[in-house]
Protein backbone atom coordinates (compact mmCIF):
# COMPACT_ATOMS: atom_id res chain seq x y z
CA UNK A 1 0.00 0.00 0.00
CA UNK A 2 3.08 2.11 0.71
CA UNK A 3 4.18 1.72 -2.41
CA UNK A 4 1.21 2.54 -4.49
CA UNK A 5 0.77 5.32 -2.12
CA UNK A 6 4.10 6.95 -3.43
CA UNK A 7 2.99 5.82 -6.57
CA UNK A 8 -0.01 8.11 -6.56
CA UNK A 9 2.22 11.13 -5.24
CA UNK A 10 4.19 10.98 -8.26
CA UNK A 11 1.55 11.01 -10.77
CA UNK A 12 -0.52 13.73 -8.43
CA UNK A 13 2.91 16.06 -8.88
CA UNK A 14 2.77 14.96 -13.01
CA UNK A 15 -0.58 16.25 -13.06
CA UNK A 16 -0.43 19.07 -11.38
CA UNK A 17 2.75 20.36 -13.15
CA UNK A 18 1.06 19.52 -16.38
CA UNK A 19 -1.89 21.74 -15.93
CA UNK A 20 0.53 24.73 -14.39
CA UNK A 21 1.19 27.84 -16.41
CA UNK A 22 4.29 29.31 -17.27
CA UNK A 23 5.27 32.73 -16.55
CA UNK A 24 3.17 35.48 -18.20
CA UNK A 25 0.11 32.90 -18.41
CA UNK A 26 1.70 30.54 -21.17
CA UNK A 27 -0.36 27.42 -20.57
CA UNK A 28 1.73 23.85 -20.65
CA UNK A 29 -0.14 21.45 -22.37
CA UNK A 30 -2.57 19.70 -20.53
CA UNK A 31 -0.58 16.02 -20.97
CA UNK A 32 3.12 16.40 -21.42
CA UNK A 33 5.89 13.63 -22.32
CA UNK A 34 7.09 12.14 -18.94
CA UNK A 35 10.10 14.32 -17.50
CA UNK A 36 13.34 14.07 -18.86
CA UNK A 37 16.59 12.81 -16.34
CA UNK A 38 19.95 14.24 -16.16
CA UNK A 39 22.15 12.24 -13.51
CA UNK A 40 25.66 14.41 -12.65
CA UNK A 41 28.00 12.80 -10.40
CA UNK A 42 31.59 13.92 -9.62
CA UNK A 43 34.18 11.31 -8.78
CA UNK A 44 36.06 12.53 -5.25
CA UNK A 45 34.65 15.72 -4.45
CA UNK A 46 34.04 16.25 -1.49
CA UNK A 47 30.76 17.21 0.34
CA UNK A 48 32.78 20.86 1.35
CA UNK A 49 33.75 21.28 -2.65
CA UNK A 50 31.24 23.64 -3.45
CA UNK A 51 30.93 27.51 -2.68
CA UNK A 52 27.01 26.92 -1.72
CA UNK A 53 28.47 24.79 1.12
CA UNK A 54 30.40 27.43 2.59
CA UNK A 55 33.70 27.42 0.88
CA UNK A 56 35.12 30.39 -0.19
CA UNK A 57 38.04 28.81 -2.01
CA UNK A 58 36.28 28.15 -4.67
CA UNK A 59 32.57 29.42 -7.09
CA UNK A 60 30.35 27.44 -8.55
CA UNK A 61 27.60 28.86 -9.38
CA UNK A 62 26.23 26.46 -11.88
CA UNK A 63 26.18 23.79 -9.21
CA UNK A 64 24.66 26.74 -6.97
CA UNK A 65 21.91 27.16 -8.76
CA UNK A 66 20.61 23.74 -8.62
CA UNK A 67 20.59 24.08 -4.85
CA UNK A 68 19.19 27.31 -5.24
CA UNK A 69 16.31 26.02 -7.62
CA UNK A 70 15.27 22.88 -6.58
CA UNK A 71 15.73 20.46 -2.95
CA UNK A 72 18.64 20.47 -1.06
CA UNK A 73 19.42 16.85 0.94
CA UNK A 74 21.54 18.09 3.86
CA UNK A 75 22.19 14.76 4.58
CA UNK A 76 22.87 12.38 2.08
CA UNK A 77 24.96 9.32 2.09
CA UNK A 78 27.08 7.34 -0.57
CA UNK A 79 29.83 4.52 -0.25
CA UNK A 80 33.00 5.29 0.92
CA UNK A 81 34.30 4.73 -2.38
CA UNK A 82 33.74 4.84 -6.44
CA UNK A 83 32.02 1.11 -7.30
CA UNK A 84 30.11 0.45 -4.64
CA UNK A 85 28.26 3.97 -5.04
CA UNK A 86 27.84 3.49 -8.49
CA UNK A 87 26.15 0.14 -8.13
CA UNK A 88 23.60 1.60 -5.64
CA UNK A 89 22.64 4.34 -7.51
CA UNK A 90 21.67 2.67 -10.24
CA UNK A 91 20.13 -0.77 -8.83
CA UNK A 92 18.70 0.62 -5.27
CA UNK A 93 20.20 -1.97 -3.44
CA UNK A 94 23.36 -2.07 -1.12
CA UNK A 95 26.16 -3.01 -3.29
CA UNK A 96 27.48 -5.72 -0.83
CA UNK A 97 24.64 -7.82 -2.27
CA UNK A 98 25.58 -7.07 -5.47
CA UNK A 99 28.85 -8.79 -5.23
CA UNK A 100 30.54 -5.43 -5.41
CA UNK A 101 33.54 -5.97 -3.01
CA UNK A 102 36.60 -4.08 -5.00
CA UNK A 103 37.44 -0.96 -7.43
CA UNK A 104 38.92 -3.64 -9.77
CA UNK A 105 40.28 -7.29 -10.72
CA UNK A 106 36.44 -8.28 -10.98
CA UNK A 107 35.23 -7.12 -8.26
CA UNK A 108 33.97 -4.00 -8.94
CA UNK A 109 31.01 -5.91 -11.52
CA UNK A 110 27.40 -5.98 -10.10
CA UNK A 111 25.71 -9.20 -10.51
CA UNK A 112 23.89 -10.11 -13.20
CA UNK A 113 20.67 -10.64 -11.80
CA UNK A 114 20.29 -7.31 -10.81
CA UNK A 115 17.98 -4.56 -12.54
CA UNK A 116 19.12 -0.99 -13.02
CA UNK A 117 16.89 1.92 -12.94
CA UNK A 118 18.38 2.23 -16.73
CA UNK A 119 16.56 -0.47 -17.67
CA UNK A 120 13.65 0.32 -16.04
CA UNK A 121 13.45 3.57 -17.76
CA UNK A 122 14.44 2.11 -21.36
CA UNK A 123 10.95 -0.07 -20.93
CA UNK A 124 8.85 2.92 -20.24
CA UNK A 125 9.87 4.32 -23.31
CA UNK A 126 13.12 6.29 -22.34
CA UNK A 127 16.52 6.85 -24.88
CA UNK A 128 18.55 6.41 -22.30
CA UNK A 129 22.76 7.22 -22.34
CA UNK A 130 26.18 7.14 -19.95
CA UNK A 131 28.82 9.11 -20.79
CA UNK A 132 31.96 8.50 -18.37
CA UNK A 133 33.46 6.53 -15.44
CA UNK A 134 30.99 3.73 -15.28
CA UNK A 135 33.57 1.49 -12.94
CA UNK A 136 30.84 -1.91 -12.51
CA UNK A 137 32.30 -3.75 -15.10
CA UNK A 138 33.83 -3.79 -18.86
CA UNK A 139 32.96 -6.85 -20.95
CA UNK A 140 29.08 -7.97 -21.98
CA UNK A 141 27.29 -8.54 -20.25
CA UNK A 142 28.44 -6.37 -17.32
CA UNK A 143 28.98 -3.70 -19.90
CA UNK A 144 26.66 -0.53 -19.50
CA UNK A 145 24.83 -1.23 -23.20
CA UNK A 146 23.83 -4.38 -21.51
CA UNK A 147 22.58 -2.90 -17.99
CA UNK A 148 19.89 -0.69 -19.93
CA UNK A 149 22.04 2.55 -21.93
CA UNK A 150 21.90 2.62 -25.63
CA UNK A 151 24.70 4.92 -25.95
CA UNK A 152 27.72 4.89 -23.73
CA UNK A 153 31.16 6.84 -24.24
CA UNK A 154 33.70 6.58 -21.85
CA UNK A 155 35.75 4.12 -19.78
CA UNK A 156 34.58 1.36 -18.23
CA UNK A 157 37.29 0.35 -15.86
CA UNK A 158 37.89 2.90 -12.83
CA UNK A 159 40.71 5.62 -12.97
CA UNK A 160 42.14 6.55 -15.69
CA UNK A 161 45.77 7.88 -16.84
CA UNK A 162 45.14 10.68 -19.18
CA UNK A 163 42.48 13.02 -19.22
CA UNK A 164 43.26 15.31 -22.41
CA UNK A 165 42.52 13.23 -26.00
CA UNK A 166 42.59 9.95 -24.01
CA UNK A 167 41.80 6.22 -25.85
CA UNK A 168 38.18 5.18 -24.84
CA UNK A 169 35.47 3.87 -25.97
CA UNK A 170 32.31 4.10 -27.74
CA UNK A 171 29.90 1.49 -27.44
CA UNK A 172 32.45 -1.03 -27.11
CA UNK A 173 34.73 -0.04 -29.74
CA UNK A 174 38.51 2.06 -29.20
CA UNK A 175 38.11 5.59 -30.10
CA UNK A 176 40.16 8.62 -28.94
CA UNK A 177 38.63 11.59 -27.02
CA UNK A 178 38.38 14.73 -28.08
CA UNK A 179 40.01 17.46 -25.54
CA UNK A 180 39.69 17.81 -21.82
CA UNK A 181 37.67 14.41 -21.05
CA UNK A 182 35.17 16.37 -18.72
CA UNK A 183 34.57 18.72 -21.46
CA UNK A 184 34.37 16.45 -23.92
CA UNK A 185 32.04 13.81 -21.95
CA UNK A 186 29.37 16.96 -21.61
CA UNK A 187 29.75 17.32 -25.19
CA UNK A 188 28.13 13.91 -25.99
CA UNK A 189 25.46 14.49 -23.17
CA UNK A 190 24.84 18.03 -25.25
CA UNK A 191 24.28 15.96 -28.66
CA UNK A 192 22.08 13.48 -26.75
CA UNK A 193 19.60 15.97 -25.35
CA UNK A 194 20.02 17.72 -28.89
CA UNK A 195 19.13 14.37 -30.98
CA UNK A 196 16.65 13.27 -28.36
CA UNK A 197 14.45 16.32 -27.62
CA UNK A 198 11.12 14.98 -29.03
CA UNK A 199 11.73 11.56 -26.30
CA UNK A 200 11.71 11.30 -22.58
CA UNK A 201 15.50 10.98 -21.98
CA UNK A 202 17.52 9.71 -19.19
CA UNK A 203 21.19 11.03 -19.44
CA UNK A 204 23.57 9.56 -16.73
CA UNK A 205 26.70 11.80 -16.75
CA UNK A 206 29.48 10.09 -13.90
CA UNK A 207 32.28 12.33 -14.77
CA UNK A 208 35.85 11.47 -13.65
CA UNK A 209 37.15 14.53 -11.63
CA UNK A 210 38.56 15.58 -9.33
CA UNK A 211 40.04 11.76 -9.18
CA UNK A 212 43.60 11.93 -10.01
CA UNK A 213 46.25 12.24 -11.89
CA UNK A 214 44.98 16.31 -11.19
CA UNK A 215 45.02 17.24 -14.89
CA UNK A 216 42.83 20.25 -15.50
CA UNK A 217 43.02 22.63 -18.72
CA UNK A 218 45.35 25.76 -18.03
CA UNK A 219 42.76 28.43 -17.93
CA UNK A 220 41.43 26.94 -14.64
CA UNK A 221 44.74 25.54 -12.78
CA UNK A 222 46.22 29.30 -13.95
CA UNK A 223 42.86 30.61 -11.15
CA UNK A 224 44.11 28.29 -8.62
CA UNK A 225 48.22 27.54 -8.99
CA UNK A 226 49.26 30.58 -6.60
CA UNK A 227 45.84 30.82 -4.75
CA UNK A 228 45.88 31.62 -1.19
CA UNK A 229 43.64 29.10 0.91
CA UNK A 230 41.74 30.41 3.21
CA UNK A 231 39.34 27.69 4.39
CA UNK A 232 41.67 24.96 5.20
CA UNK A 233 41.84 21.25 6.65
CA UNK A 234 40.94 20.79 10.22
CA UNK A 235 42.61 17.86 11.47
CA UNK A 236 46.00 16.94 12.39
CA UNK A 237 46.62 15.34 9.28
CA UNK A 238 48.96 17.12 6.75
CA UNK A 239 47.03 18.98 3.10
CA UNK A 240 48.67 19.24 0.44
CA UNK A 241 47.85 22.45 -0.71
CA UNK A 242 48.59 22.10 -4.52
CA UNK A 243 46.77 18.90 -4.83
CA UNK A 244 43.75 21.02 -2.88
CA UNK A 245 44.42 23.64 -5.87
CA UNK A 246 44.09 21.10 -8.34
CA UNK A 247 40.78 19.45 -6.89
CA UNK A 248 39.02 22.84 -6.53
CA UNK A 249 40.06 23.92 -10.12
CA UNK A 250 39.01 20.41 -11.67
CA UNK A 251 35.44 21.05 -9.86
CA UNK A 252 35.03 24.47 -11.48
CA UNK A 253 35.88 23.03 -14.28
CA UNK A 254 32.86 20.75 -13.68
CA UNK A 255 30.73 23.58 -12.71
CA UNK A 256 31.53 24.87 -15.95
CA UNK A 257 30.03 22.13 -17.59
CA UNK A 258 27.41 21.84 -15.26
CA UNK A 259 26.11 25.67 -17.31
CA UNK A 260 26.76 24.35 -20.37
CA UNK A 261 23.98 21.27 -19.96
CA UNK A 262 21.26 23.21 -17.97
CA UNK A 263 21.86 26.46 -20.15
CA UNK A 264 21.32 23.58 -22.94
CA UNK A 265 18.01 22.11 -21.35
CA UNK A 266 17.04 26.15 -21.73
CA UNK A 267 17.73 26.36 -25.52
CA UNK A 268 15.98 23.15 -26.29
CA UNK A 269 12.92 24.36 -23.96
CA UNK A 270 13.15 21.18 -21.63
CA UNK A 271 14.42 22.80 -18.30
CA UNK A 272 11.00 22.83 -16.45
CA UNK A 273 10.37 19.01 -17.68
CA UNK A 274 14.05 17.70 -16.71
CA UNK A 275 14.73 16.27 -13.48
CA UNK A 276 18.79 17.38 -12.71
CA UNK A 277 20.54 15.27 -10.00
CA UNK A 278 24.31 16.25 -8.81
CA UNK A 279 25.98 14.28 -6.15
CA UNK A 280 29.74 12.57 -5.53
CA UNK A 281 30.39 9.38 -5.58
CA UNK A 282 32.13 10.06 -2.20
CA UNK A 283 34.54 11.95 0.02
CA UNK A 284 37.09 14.13 -0.85
CA UNK A 285 40.37 12.42 -2.00
CA UNK A 286 42.75 14.76 -0.08
CA UNK A 287 42.71 16.36 3.11
CA UNK A 288 41.22 19.94 2.75
CA UNK A 289 38.35 21.46 4.30
CA UNK A 290 34.88 19.61 4.06
CA UNK A 291 32.73 21.21 6.75
CA UNK A 292 34.75 19.98 10.06
CA UNK A 293 33.94 16.01 9.24
CA UNK A 294 35.67 13.16 10.32
CA UNK A 295 37.17 10.93 7.36
CA UNK A 296 37.94 11.49 3.51
CA UNK A 297 37.65 8.93 0.80
CA UNK A 298 37.79 5.28 1.75
CA UNK A 299 36.60 5.69 6.00
CA UNK A 300 33.01 5.10 6.77
CA UNK A 301 32.77 7.87 8.80
CA UNK A 302 31.38 11.32 8.09
CA UNK A 303 33.68 12.80 5.90
CA UNK A 304 33.49 10.04 3.68
CA UNK A 305 30.40 9.25 2.88
CA UNK A 306 28.57 12.90 3.22
CA UNK A 307 27.59 13.94 -0.51
CA UNK A 308 26.20 16.85 -1.56
CA UNK A 309 22.50 16.13 -3.09
CA UNK A 310 20.72 18.70 -5.05
CA UNK A 311 17.31 17.39 -7.16
CA UNK A 312 16.16 20.41 -9.38
CA UNK A 313 12.44 20.12 -11.69
CA UNK A 314 11.57 23.49 -12.13
CA UNK A 315 8.21 24.78 -11.44
CA UNK A 316 7.58 20.92 -9.97
CA UNK A 317 10.06 21.04 -7.21
CA UNK A 318 9.94 23.61 -4.75
CA UNK A 319 12.63 25.55 -4.79
CA UNK A 320 15.13 25.73 -2.15
CA UNK A 321 13.74 23.68 0.07
CA UNK A 322 16.00 22.06 2.68
CA UNK A 323 15.41 18.39 3.75
CA UNK A 324 17.13 16.91 6.86
CA UNK A 325 15.86 13.72 6.68
CA UNK A 326 18.83 11.49 5.86
CA UNK A 327 19.13 9.83 1.80
CA UNK A 328 21.01 7.70 0.29
CA UNK A 329 22.32 6.41 -2.82
CA UNK A 330 20.36 3.60 -2.75
CA UNK A 331 17.12 5.93 -2.48
CA UNK A 332 17.40 7.06 -6.24
CA UNK A 333 16.17 4.08 -8.60
CA UNK A 334 12.63 4.23 -6.31
CA UNK A 335 12.36 7.80 -5.85
CA UNK A 336 13.19 8.49 -9.84
CA UNK A 337 10.55 5.58 -10.97
CA UNK A 338 7.89 7.13 -9.11
CA UNK A 339 8.95 10.82 -10.15
CA UNK A 340 8.02 9.55 -13.57
CA UNK A 341 5.08 7.34 -12.85
CA UNK A 342 6.53 4.18 -13.18
CA UNK A 343 6.59 1.02 -10.65
CA UNK A 344 10.07 -0.21 -10.25
CA UNK A 345 9.32 -4.19 -11.31
CA UNK A 346 13.09 -5.55 -10.14
CA UNK A 347 14.39 -8.71 -9.61
CA UNK A 348 15.32 -8.33 -6.22
CA UNK A 349 13.76 -6.21 -3.30
CA UNK A 350 14.92 -2.68 -2.65
CA UNK A 351 17.13 -1.29 0.19
CA UNK A 352 15.97 2.06 -0.90
CA UNK A 353 12.85 4.27 -0.30
CA UNK A 354 11.38 6.91 -2.19
CA UNK A 355 11.79 10.07 -1.32
CA UNK A 356 9.49 11.68 -3.55
CA UNK A 357 7.37 12.81 0.03
CA UNK A 358 10.06 14.45 1.68
CA UNK A 359 10.96 16.52 -1.67
CA UNK A 360 7.19 17.64 -2.16
CA UNK A 361 5.29 17.29 1.22
CA UNK A 362 5.36 20.19 3.87
CA UNK A 363 4.81 17.93 6.76
CA UNK A 364 5.61 14.02 5.07
CA UNK A 365 4.65 11.20 6.37
CA UNK A 366 8.25 9.39 7.31
CA UNK A 367 9.54 6.81 9.24
CA UNK A 368 12.84 7.52 11.51
CA UNK A 369 15.49 4.66 9.01
CA UNK A 370 19.54 3.78 9.48
CA UNK A 371 21.95 4.36 6.55
CA UNK A 372 25.00 1.26 5.97
CA UNK A 373 28.17 2.12 5.22
CA UNK A 374 30.83 -0.48 4.44
CA UNK A 375 34.08 -0.76 2.97
CA UNK A 376 37.12 -2.94 3.25
CA UNK A 377 35.74 -5.19 6.31
CA UNK A 378 34.82 -1.63 7.68
CA UNK A 379 31.00 -0.57 8.60
CA UNK A 380 29.25 2.06 10.53
CA UNK A 381 25.40 2.72 10.82
CA UNK A 382 23.58 6.48 10.56
CA UNK A 383 20.46 7.16 12.03
CA UNK A 384 18.65 10.68 11.77
CA UNK A 385 20.96 11.68 14.69
CA UNK A 386 23.21 9.33 15.76
CA UNK A 387 26.43 7.47 13.79
CA UNK A 388 27.71 4.37 15.42
CA UNK A 389 31.27 3.76 13.50
CA UNK A 390 32.97 0.90 12.81
CA UNK A 391 34.69 0.52 16.42
CA UNK A 392 30.62 1.10 18.08
CA UNK A 393 31.72 4.27 19.19
CA UNK A 394 28.48 6.47 19.04
CA UNK A 395 28.38 10.09 17.95
CA UNK A 396 25.27 12.67 18.09
CA UNK A 397 25.97 13.71 14.69
CA UNK A 398 23.43 17.21 15.59
CA UNK A 399 26.29 18.02 17.64
CA UNK A 400 29.22 16.60 16.90
CA UNK A 401 29.90 16.38 12.91
CA UNK A 402 33.47 15.78 13.58
CA UNK A 403 32.94 12.52 15.67
CA UNK A 404 34.78 14.44 18.37
CA UNK A 405 33.06 12.60 21.38
CA UNK A 406 31.79 9.19 21.90
CA UNK A 407 28.33 8.94 23.96
CA UNK A 408 27.67 5.78 23.99
CA UNK A 409 27.92 5.00 27.62
CA UNK A 410 25.48 8.26 28.14
CA UNK A 411 23.21 6.22 25.71
CA UNK A 412 24.01 2.71 26.13
CA UNK A 413 20.78 1.06 25.11
CA UNK A 414 20.53 2.99 22.13
CA UNK A 415 24.74 1.88 21.41
CA UNK A 416 23.78 -1.12 21.96
CA UNK A 417 20.53 -1.32 19.66
CA UNK A 418 22.81 -0.26 16.72
CA UNK A 419 25.63 -2.88 17.21
CA UNK A 420 23.53 -6.06 17.04
CA UNK A 421 21.58 -4.01 13.91
CA UNK A 422 24.99 -3.81 12.66
CA UNK A 423 25.78 -7.66 13.32
CA UNK A 424 22.54 -8.49 11.76
CA UNK A 425 23.30 -6.57 8.58
CA UNK A 426 26.55 -8.04 8.08
CA UNK A 427 25.06 -11.68 9.04
CA UNK A 428 22.35 -11.19 6.43
CA UNK A 429 24.67 -9.95 3.77
CA UNK A 430 27.72 -11.69 4.10
CA UNK A 431 29.72 -9.57 1.20
CA UNK A 432 32.07 -10.95 -1.05
CA UNK A 433 35.79 -10.89 -1.14
CA UNK A 434 38.70 -11.84 -3.12
CA UNK A 435 39.07 -15.16 -1.97
CA UNK A 436 35.23 -15.87 -2.34
CA UNK A 437 34.39 -14.13 -6.19
CA UNK A 438 34.86 -16.79 -8.18
CA UNK A 439 33.07 -14.70 -11.39
CA UNK A 440 35.15 -15.21 -14.04
CA UNK A 441 35.88 -12.36 -16.98
CA UNK A 442 32.90 -12.83 -19.83
CA UNK A 443 34.11 -12.86 -23.06
CA UNK A 444 31.51 -13.12 -26.64
CA UNK A 445 28.08 -12.09 -25.75
CA UNK A 446 26.18 -12.96 -28.49
CA UNK A 447 24.28 -9.53 -28.63
CA UNK A 448 27.52 -7.24 -28.06
CA UNK A 449 30.30 -7.59 -31.45
CA UNK A 450 33.04 -6.05 -28.95
CA UNK A 451 35.00 -7.83 -25.78
CA UNK A 452 37.80 -5.56 -24.75
CA UNK A 453 40.26 -8.02 -22.77
CA UNK A 454 42.25 -5.54 -20.34
CA UNK A 455 45.78 -5.52 -18.98
CA UNK A 456 43.88 -4.32 -15.64
CA UNK A 457 42.25 -8.11 -15.69
CA UNK A 458 45.02 -10.74 -16.46
CA UNK A 459 47.25 -12.00 -14.12
CA UNK A 460 51.16 -12.05 -15.12
CA UNK A 461 53.58 -14.66 -14.77
CA UNK A 462 57.36 -14.97 -15.18
CA UNK A 463 59.08 -11.37 -15.42
CA UNK A 464 56.32 -9.75 -16.22
CA UNK A 465 55.02 -6.68 -14.21
CA UNK A 466 52.13 -4.52 -14.04
CA UNK A 467 53.08 -0.44 -14.60
CA UNK A 468 51.49 0.37 -11.37
CA UNK A 469 50.10 -1.30 -8.24
CA UNK A 470 46.86 0.30 -9.61
CA UNK A 471 45.84 -2.01 -12.08
CA UNK A 472 42.88 -0.41 -13.78
CA UNK A 473 44.85 1.85 -16.21
CA UNK A 474 48.00 -0.19 -15.94
CA UNK A 475 49.62 -2.39 -18.87
CA UNK A 476 51.75 -5.07 -18.98
CA UNK A 477 55.89 -4.88 -19.47
CA UNK A 478 59.29 -6.42 -18.54
CA UNK A 479 58.39 -9.39 -20.67
CA UNK A 480 61.46 -10.87 -20.49
CA UNK A 481 61.77 -14.79 -21.55
CA UNK A 482 60.27 -16.90 -23.47
CA UNK A 483 58.88 -18.50 -20.20
CA UNK A 484 57.01 -15.35 -19.10
CA UNK A 485 52.95 -15.53 -20.41
CA UNK A 486 49.64 -13.55 -19.03
CA UNK A 487 46.64 -15.42 -18.36
CA UNK A 488 42.92 -14.46 -17.99
CA UNK A 489 40.33 -15.75 -16.23
CA UNK A 490 37.70 -16.12 -19.14
CA UNK A 491 34.56 -17.79 -19.48
CA UNK A 492 33.38 -17.40 -23.58
CA UNK A 493 29.31 -17.30 -23.36
CA UNK A 494 28.64 -18.44 -26.95
CA UNK A 495 30.65 -20.36 -29.38
CA UNK A 496 32.55 -18.18 -32.52
CA UNK A 497 34.54 -17.03 -34.44
CA UNK A 498 36.80 -13.71 -33.66
CA UNK A 499 39.38 -11.41 -34.92
CA UNK A 500 41.80 -10.59 -32.39
CA UNK A 501 43.39 -7.11 -32.22
CA UNK A 502 46.20 -6.57 -30.15
CA UNK A 503 47.48 -3.20 -28.56
CA UNK A 504 51.15 -2.99 -28.06
CA UNK A 505 54.62 -0.86 -27.70
CA UNK A 506 57.80 -2.68 -28.90
CA UNK A 507 61.01 -1.70 -29.18
CA UNK A 508 63.28 -1.36 -32.42
CA UNK A 509 65.60 -3.77 -31.58
CA UNK A 510 63.08 -6.08 -30.36
CA UNK A 511 61.02 -6.90 -33.17
CA UNK A 512 59.95 -9.81 -34.30
CA UNK A 513 58.08 -11.30 -31.80
CA UNK A 514 56.24 -14.33 -32.07
CA UNK A 515 52.93 -14.75 -30.05
CA UNK A 516 50.56 -17.50 -29.27
CA UNK A 517 47.17 -16.58 -28.02
CA UNK A 518 44.98 -19.83 -27.21
CA UNK A 519 41.82 -20.88 -24.90
CA UNK A 520 41.01 -24.20 -24.55
CA UNK A 521 42.17 -26.39 -27.83
CA UNK A 522 41.90 -22.79 -29.63
CA UNK A 523 45.40 -21.78 -30.51
CA UNK A 524 46.57 -18.51 -32.85
CA UNK A 525 49.38 -17.29 -33.75
CA UNK A 526 51.26 -14.34 -35.15
CA UNK A 527 54.33 -12.20 -35.31
CA UNK A 528 54.62 -8.55 -34.52
CA UNK A 529 56.97 -7.08 -37.14
CA UNK A 530 56.52 -3.40 -36.34
CA UNK A 531 58.24 -1.34 -33.90
CA UNK A 532 56.20 1.24 -31.76
CA UNK A 533 57.97 2.39 -28.79
CA UNK A 534 56.43 5.90 -27.79
CA UNK A 535 57.87 7.63 -24.36
CA UNK A 536 55.25 7.71 -21.24
CA UNK A 537 53.31 10.18 -21.20
CA UNK A 538 51.04 12.18 -18.79
CA UNK A 539 53.36 14.08 -16.27
CA UNK A 540 53.32 17.49 -18.56
CA UNK A 541 49.39 17.54 -17.82
CA UNK A 542 49.77 16.53 -13.96
CA UNK A 543 49.37 19.47 -11.58
CA UNK A 544 51.01 17.01 -8.82
CA UNK A 545 52.74 14.22 -8.93
CA UNK A 546 50.42 11.14 -9.86
CA UNK A 547 50.20 7.49 -7.42
CA UNK A 548 48.79 5.93 -11.03
CA UNK A 549 50.68 4.62 -14.12
CA UNK A 550 51.66 6.69 -16.31
CA UNK A 551 50.38 6.36 -20.17
CA UNK A 552 51.74 5.88 -23.46
CA UNK A 553 50.24 5.46 -27.18
CA UNK A 554 49.38 1.89 -27.66
CA UNK A 555 49.59 0.74 -31.50
CA UNK A 556 46.75 -1.58 -32.73
CA UNK A 557 47.77 -5.05 -34.38
CA UNK A 558 45.64 -7.45 -35.89
CA UNK A 559 46.46 -10.79 -34.24
CA UNK A 560 44.19 -12.85 -37.04
CA UNK A 561 40.71 -14.77 -36.30
CA UNK A 562 40.63 -17.29 -33.63
CA UNK A 563 37.86 -20.28 -32.64
CA UNK A 564 36.40 -19.94 -29.55
CA UNK A 565 34.28 -23.06 -27.66
CA UNK A 566 31.65 -22.04 -25.13
CA UNK A 567 33.45 -22.58 -21.48
CA UNK A 568 35.12 -21.42 -18.88
CA UNK A 569 38.97 -22.21 -19.70
CA UNK A 570 42.35 -19.44 -19.19
CA UNK A 571 42.99 -17.12 -21.52
CA UNK A 572 47.08 -17.29 -22.54
CA UNK A 573 48.92 -14.95 -24.28
CA UNK A 574 52.51 -16.03 -24.00
CA UNK A 575 55.64 -15.95 -26.38
CA UNK A 576 56.97 -18.49 -28.48
CA UNK A 577 59.77 -16.48 -29.80
CA UNK A 578 61.94 -13.63 -29.31
CA UNK A 579 64.55 -11.94 -31.03
CA UNK A 580 65.78 -9.52 -29.14
CA UNK A 581 66.22 -8.70 -25.08
CA UNK A 582 62.10 -7.93 -24.45
CA UNK A 583 59.19 -8.89 -25.66
CA UNK A 584 55.68 -6.26 -26.28
CA UNK A 585 54.31 -4.05 -23.95
CA UNK A 586 50.42 -4.77 -23.58
CA UNK A 587 47.57 -2.43 -23.02
CA UNK A 588 45.00 -4.51 -23.77
CA UNK A 589 43.18 -7.37 -26.30
CA UNK A 590 40.05 -6.57 -28.17
CA UNK A 591 37.97 -9.56 -29.64
CA UNK A 592 35.70 -8.84 -32.34
CA UNK A 593 32.87 -11.17 -33.20
CA UNK A 594 32.80 -11.94 -36.70
CA UNK A 595 30.58 -15.03 -37.31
Amino acid sequence: MKNCKFLLIGLAVLLLSSCAERKGNEPIATVRKKPNIVLIMSDDQGWGDLSVNGNTNLSTPNIDALAKNGAVFENFYVQPVCSPTRAELLTGRYATRLGVHRTSAGGERMNLNETTIAELLKQAGYKTAAYGKWHNGMQPPYHPNSRGFDDYYGFASGHWGNYFNPMLEHNGKIVKGNGFLVDDLTDHGIDFMEKNRENPFFLYLPLNTPHSPMQVPDAYWGAFKDKNLKMKYHGEEEEDEDFTRAALAMVENIDYNVGRIINKLKELKLEENTIIIYLSDNGPNGWRWNGGMRGRKGSTDEGGVHTPFFIQWKDSIPAGKKIKQIGSAIDLLPTLSNLVGIVPKTQKPLDGRNLAPLIFDKNPEWTDRSIVNHWNGKTSMRTQQYRLDNENRLYDMDEDRGQTTDVSQKFPKLADSLKKAKEHWLAEIVPLNSGTDDRPITLGHPDFVYTQIPARDGIPHGNIERSNRYPNNTFFTHWKSEKDSITWDVEVLVDGEFEVELYYTLKSEDTGVTLQLSQGDSKLISMVTEAHDPPLTGMENDRVPRMESYVKEFKPHILGKIELQKGRNPLILKTLKMDGDEGIDLRLLMFKRID
